[in-house]
């Protein structure tokens, strides 16, 4: 089918909630992507953080075909090998003491606000549910990640929303404290903004909220939906920042381009949650846990130094192009916000796609970087030629 076909029955078939562009991917090969009608792409996106390993990845590939020539699904009634690998691997390099495993980053975000309220009413009683997120914060799209969302447009139209959510200013402990109170068990934060625009906590912030945390019993709960696995040059963003939360999330790039994420707590959180407390019948699916077993096996030391240097290397390059459009350029890995100025982030996004260079937009004016971590040092020099000579112009 050409791209006129595909956009035909999409605009017939499908309820029109994307903005989508207007090209139609049809397959690739590493860090590069190639449209119905041949054309050639430099990925800086992975499927919005998703895509790790990058495309037609052979290892990745053949253990889905393994395992769904095995069992493709049997539900968590039934014991498989495939998660209960993922677990072992997963859970010591986290330093954490037990997994859930689900499908989404908003359901691991509900399941972690869950573990929160429950330890809570079980130690306290009623009366202390109130969790503290962050304004420019974005945890999901479900009622109540919406409203753990700290953005107000996030929170029309869909009325009435979970209760139990106030806001505090990013890297602003009085703001936080303003907001404490008697009635409060959690803090759940983002240690990079992703969708608010790529905005990296400072350091000495984070350490001071855990501090907090740990002197009134409430659970820090850090979502890493998007920073972990890998994505910022370590397992999980966290350990760059020398904190232990007590329940983290993660989803995106655990298992590579199929739908998959969960949780995991500390060896206090480990048995809030008992039979029947939470579930998900897909949760642990033996192929998507045998498409993470690969992840995982490929994110060793070596592998997140190279995420680093690459991280690294694209920063400085950009740095380097001098563009009146760039003012500035954070995060960590190859998680990179580019500032945008003198165009929208949007329009510069388009003039990319149409050279040949996939980017994401995130917030009011950042150009968002999410490459797959195995991206080739040709593949970023071909991108970063096409980003010279758009943003040059």
């Amino acid at each position: 089918m050409n791209f006129n076909d595909i956009k035909s029955l999409d605009e017939g078939y499908v309820l029109q909630t994307y903005a989508r562009n207007q090209i139609a991917i049809d397959h690739g090969q590493g860090a590069t992507l190639f449209d119905t009608e041949g054309k050639k792409y430099i990925d800086f996106t992975s499927g919005i953080g998703v895509c790790s390993l990058g495309y037609a990845n052979e290892a990745w590939a053949r253990a889905i075909y393994d395992q769904a020539m095995r069992v493709g699904h049997i539900s968590n009634l039934f014991y498989t090998e495939p998660y209960a690998r993922l677990a072992s691997k997963l859970v010591p390099a986290a330093g954490m003491a037990a997994a859930f495993f689900g499908n989404s980053g908003a359901e691991a975000n509900e399941g972690i606000i869950k573990v929160a309220r429950k330890y809570s009413y079980e130690k306290y009683g009623q009366g202390r549910a109130v969790i503290i997120t962050l304004k420019n914060s974005f945890h999901g799209r479900t009622i109540t990640t919406l409203k753990a969302t700290g953005q107000d447009h996030f929170h029309d139209y869909f009325f009435p929303f979970t209760e139990g959510f106030r806001y505090a200013r990013a890297n602003d402990m009085d703001s936080l404290l303003a907001q404490a109170g008697e009635d409060v068990c959690a803090v759940m934060m983002e240690l990079i903004q992703g969708e608010g625009g790529v905005n990296p906590l400072d350091r000495d912030y984070v350490q001071s909220v855990a501090r907090l945390c740990r002197e009134r019993d409430w659970l820090l709960l850090i979502d890493e939906v998007q920073t972990g696995v890998g994505r910022t040059g370590t397992m999980f963003a966290y350990q760059q920042f020398d904190v232990q939360p007590d329940v983290v999330s993660f989803a995106k790039g655990i298992a590579g381009g199929l739908p998959f994420g969960g949780f995991m707590t500390n060896e206090k959180c480990r048995s809030v949650l008992r039979s029947g407390d939470h579930g998900s019948t897909f949760g642990g699916n033996p192929m998507a846990a045998a498409a993470a077993n690969v992840v995982m096996d490929a994110l060793t030391p070596a592998f997140l130094e190279e995420v680093r240097e690459k991280g690294q290397y694209l920063r400085d390059r950009i740095a380097a192009l001098g563009s009146p459009y760039v003012s500035g350029i954070r995060g960590m890995g190859l998680m990179l916000g580019v500032g945008v100025q003198g165009m929208t982030h949007k329009e510069l996004k388009d003039r990319l796609m149409e050279k040949g260079l996939l980017c994401l937009t995130a917030g009011a004016d950042t150009l968002r970087l999410l490459p797959p971590l195995v991206i080739t040092r040709e593949e970023l020099d071909q991108g970063l030629d096409i980003m010279a000579e758009v943003m040059s112009a």
